[in-house]
């Protein structure tokens, strides 16, 4: 009985180390790299509809924006060149942008204005994006979403060293 609370003990603090590891909380995210990434449906300004899970089988690329922040604006041309401009041809490449609180009117604004071809999804409510981060944290961020569903990168404003790496990881994951 001893030995079995040890184990017991044991594995709660085995757990807790490796939720200590992947605690985003400094960064506003609310979900980390390994979960399952949190279901939605966007709505391209084309009319059309899909769910995140209806890409399964695919890598998603989704960025978090919005057309009052100034990050966004100056990552966007990169995130277009580096990501989009780059896996665009790949049929298992998707990228996206939720745009916070948004609505369709400064979505063809914003896309229209940074000059970017992938998709800006409005997300007037901001529902989307409280799956992923807590409500009163910023953008830019981006999550990438591998084959399986599972989250397999984030980020959060821009860091080269991050989109760097960010890169070889979708490299990685087309590979597969």
């Amino acid at each position: 009985m001893r030995k079995s609370l040890s184990i017991i003990f044991l594995c709660f603090v085995l757990i807790g180390c490796i939720k200590e590891d992947t605690d985003n909380s400094d960064t506003g995210y609310i979900v980390a790299i390994g979960d399952i990434a949190p279901d939605f449906h966007i709505k391209y300004p084309d009319g059309t509809t899909q769910s995140l899970t209806s890409l399964r089988d695919k890598v998603v690329l989704i960025q978090f924006a919005a057309s009052w922040c100034k990050v966004c604006q100056n990552v966007m041309p990169i995130m277009e060149s580096d990501f989009n401009l780059k896996y665009k041809d790949n049929p298992d490449f998707v990228m996206f942008a939720v745009c916070k609180g948004q609505s369709l009117s400064d979505v063809q604004k914003f896309a229209q204005d940074s000059g970017v071809t992938y998709p800006l999804i409005p997300d007037t409510d901001e529902s989307i994006f409280r799956l992923y981060a807590r409500a009163d944290a910023g953008v830019t961020r981006n999550v990438l979403v591998d084959k399986d569903g599972r989250i397999a990168y984030l980020t959060r404003l821009y860091n080269e060293v991050e989109f760097t790496e960010l890169g070889k990881i979708i490299d990685a994951l087309l590979q597969q």
